[in-house]
């Protein structure tokens, strides 16, 4: 297999958003990483009303144009990080709605997290996507990256300044991300066509 392809999605839609400069951080350490083809996808702009399809996302029949290109976003990765904010003990809207939107696209393949917050780092978002991402057939790694008190991180210019140990803790994830995708494409070839 060519370099697995990989979609940084940033969670956050909202105006003000940090999650934008955290997604060009962990977009530009996987770019290092060199073991991804690497894409930003924004919901922002992928632009999704809420969940308007007449039918379940498992029959994978679109009426809408927006869901049609939706799905084929999600469907050219082989692998996902998800950077999601943590709102009332849990993740926020959009990133529930864009994952609803769609479901064999997103089977079979391993999912990482970058999460942020306050004191408790965006952790109790990714607790809360855990068992959703594992309905929809997803493969959460174990470990995910969490950055607290988010608004110090990012400096008045919109940047994305990581605390000290933050890079190698993103590599790492990377790492075990690269190792399940690989694990998790040959699987799929090798599995009978059915």
């Amino acid at each position: 297999m060519s370099q697995p392809h990989v979609q940084i999605i940033v969670g956050s839609t909202r105006p003000g958003r940090r999650g934008h400069a955290v997604a060009t951080w962990i977009h530009d350490l996987a770019v290092q990483h060199a073991g991804f083809d690497v894409r930003l996808v924004d919901l922002a702009e992928v632009g999704l009303p809420l969940l308007d399809e007449p039918r379940p996302p498992q029959r994978g029949q679109y009426d809408h144009e927006h869901t049609r290109r939706w799905s084929a976003i999600a469907s050219a990765a082989h692998a996902y990080v998800f950077v999601v904010p943590e709102y009332n003990h849990s993740y926020n809207a959009a990133t529930k709605n864009a994952l609803d939107y769609l479901a064999k696209e997103w089977a079979g393949k391993p999912v990482a997290f970058v999460s942020y917050g306050g004191v408790a780092a965006g952790a109790r978002a990714v607790q809360a996507l855990l068992p959703v991402v594992s309905a929809l057939g997803m493969v959460p790694l174990a470990h995910s990256v969490n950055i607290p008190f988010i608004r110090q991180a990012v400096n008045p210019d919109g940047v994305f300044e990581p605390a000290p140990g933050l890079d190698e803790n993103a590599t790492g994830v990377l790492d075990e991300l690269l190792r399940l995708t690989t694990a998790l494409s040959a699987a799929r070839l090798a599995a009978p066509a059915g």
